[in-house]
């Protein structure tokens, strides 16, 4: 047993939204990395659409959330705002939720194309074992809401810079299976995840030293 209670979250729950808003924002802000703004009003819209999981410890303490968000007409679904409590950080509850919502967000959209951005080494490991691929920025929605959202992030300018085809988050897409095929499943052998892994390794490593070579121009131009 993993002592957390994952639940569907809805209206009983709407009082947890600001804690969950606020627990973001810090984070966020420890990480030094950027992050798209929640309001309360709208985790709450989540909590009520029936599109977020939200789990507890076994002692009924709020311990994580996440939620599902939709562009052009349910054509492409993230699983945003993933966080967990501090005090329940390093027990997998991050990979429970994922999973957790990953399968919502199958089961509401079956036929869309299931997307994240990420900066985290952790949240890259689990999308690759749920059979998320890194892609360019190219095969992820073009609606611009999702890029607006990207506004209160630190490393907006960078996107910006980039035309928005490239920043510090890595993007990597899970494409619904044809369901004829039901022999496919997101569970993959050893060698499979290996690969798949090695590949995100890469590309975090490609990301971090372009972040190098930025801030070494930043500080060039400083002068």
């Amino acid at each position: 047993m993993s002592g957390f209670i994952l639940q569907h979250a809805d209206e009983s729950h709407l009082n947890y939204a600001q804690q969950i808003c606020d627990e973001m924002e810090s984070s966020a802000k420890i990480r030094g990395t950027g992050i798209a703004k929640r309001t309360v009003n709208y985790i709450q819209q989540k909590m009520l659409e029936g599109k977020a999981i939200i789990a507890f410890s076994k002692n009924k303490e709020w311990a994580g959330f996440c939620y599902i968000e939709t562009w052009q007409s349910g054509e492409y679904v993230a699983n945003s705002g993933l966080i967990v409590a501090p005090q329940f950080r390093k027990e997998g509850l991050a990979k429970l939720i994922k999973e957790k919502i990953f399968e919502l967000s199958k089961k509401k959209y079956p036929d869309s194309k299931i997307f994240g951005l990420t900066t985290g080494l952790a949240v890259m490991k689990i999308n690759s074992e749920l059979g998320y691929e890194p892609v360019t920025y190219s095969e992820l929605t073009n609606d611009q809401e999702f890029w607006n959202g990207c506004k209160s992030c630190v490393n907006y300018s960078i996107l910006t810079d980039k035309q928005f085809k490239n920043c510090l988050c890595t993007a990597m897409l899970y494409k619904a299976k044809d369901p004829q095929n039901n022999t496919v499943t997101v569970q993959k052998n050893n060698k499979e995840e290996n690969s798949k892994l090695l590949r995100v390794l890469n590309r975090l490593t490609n990301l971090k030293q372009s972040v190098f070579l930025k801030l070494k121009f930043i500080q060039y131009e400083s002068r």
